[in-house]
């Protein structure tokens, strides 16, 4: 498993997917190697060999948003080459130019291609031409292509003609509402704020939540758990937009306090939009929260019914002033969040993956013909 900051997993989908996939795996007797991103080169007390039956190889990146992921995945291409596995799953389109380093030495590679990276913001003309080009790329050189959403296949489908195995990801169950004593420690109580966890990206709408909610009437406090390591700009309107009522703790990676905080949320206001189907929607729903998202495809795909959408500022401000006043509603919301999470199950997302890679193992590496650019 290439292309990811590794394991344990502290942060991100893909990373939260080699998590729970990998040990599955490994519980079912394959032999599963994640590579991991060093933080820096003396932190090599965090260095684990191994993790949940998984084994971990750690190679440094390049502190740089733009060179930090191809960078890693360059060396550990680089040292795959070297130690050769029956068959490769490389995570992010991004890094389909070491693809062709991959199948050369005869390794069958499926590239989880992730959602439309071109769209976000944070990338200028320069970044979101590479991601279209890298996109073309993963579609030639891959033996297999992994989408984890409907619409990421339909998007494939329309500009490459290209098939792509769906696999979604699971939802975290989280039993209770929300344990007392730890929300207690961020003073907090079950049932008695709304919650946004999210990067700070222009794409995830932090920003439009905030001022949604800052001019609304709710008397419960919002809480707004993420950062932006590369957006100091970004981040300070979303704080500019906030009043008093909204509290930013910054990252959680107490994975515990964090299922804590959804489960106790009066509700989840999702604004992902180009991500495919998202983790942290999945983890509200798994914790049986009520969640109001933004209205792109991926998400009504994961809500449907059990969810209200919103695109604008006052669309937030109506929903969460409505979230409070119709509780009786919001608990049924909550309770079709649960019945939802239900159907993202991480055993069978690990049955998908093992299916792929034991048809990928029995097949010879073929050079695909050119994608439709």
């Amino acid at each position: 498993m290439v292309g990811t900051r590794g394991v344990p997993a502290h942060y991100g989908g893909f990373e939260t997917c080699v998590e729970e996939v990998g040990a599955r795996l490994a519980e079912r007797g394959h032999d599963v190697v994640v590579y991991c991103r060093r933080a820096s080169d003396d932190d090599a007390g965090e260095r684990l060999p191994e993790h949940r039956g998984m084994r971990l190889v750690h190679l440094p990146a390049m502190r740089s948003r733009t060179l930090e992921t191809l960078s890693h995945t360059g060396g550990s291409v680089a040292h795959l080459v070297r130690h050769p596995t029956d068959v490769a799953i490389v995570f992010n389109a991004a890094n389909a130019p070491y693809l062709p380093v991959v199948r050369a030495r005869g390794i069958p590679v499926a590239t989880h291609v992730d959602g439309l990276e071109w769209k976000r913001a944070k990338w200028g003309p320069t970044g979101q031409r590479y991601y279209r080009q890298a996109e073309a790329l993963a579609v030639r050189f891959s033996d297999a292509l992994i989408a984890d959403a409907v619409g990421i296949q339909d998007y494939y489908t329309e500009r490459f003609g290209k098939e792509t195995t769906l696999i979604t990801y699971g939802a975290p169950h989280v039993e209770g509402d929300g344990d007392p004593a730890r929300l207690a420690e961020l003073g907090l109580e079950p049932g008695g704020y709304h919650l946004v966890v999210a990067r700070f990206e222009p794409e995830n709408h932090v920003d439009v939540v905030v001022e949604g909610y800052s001019a609304s009437t709710a008397r419960k406090p919002l809480v707004v758990v993420g950062s932006a390591p590369y957006s100091d700009a970004y981040t300070a309107r979303v704080r500019s937009l906030a009043d008093d009522r909204v509290q930013f703790l910054g990252g959680v990676w107490d994975q515990d306090l964090l299922d804590q905080l959804y489960a106790g949320a009066h509700t989840y206001l999702h604004g992902h939009s180009v991500g495919g189907t998202n983790p942290s929607l999945l983890r509200a729903i798994g914790a049986r929260t009520a969640v109001s998202a933004f209205d792109v495809s991926f998400n009504r795909e994961v809500l449907e019914d059990a969810g209200r959408y919103w695109s604008s500022a006052s669309d937030v401000r109506a929903v969460v002033e409505a979230s409070e006043d119709d509780a009786e509603g919001t608990r049924a919301r909550a309770a079709a969040s649960g019945e939802r999470a239900a159907l993202y199950d991480w055993d069978v997302v690990a049955d998908g993956y093992e299916a792929l890679c034991l048809r990928l193992a029995k097949r010879s590496v073929r050079v695909s013909a050119p994608a439709r650019a």
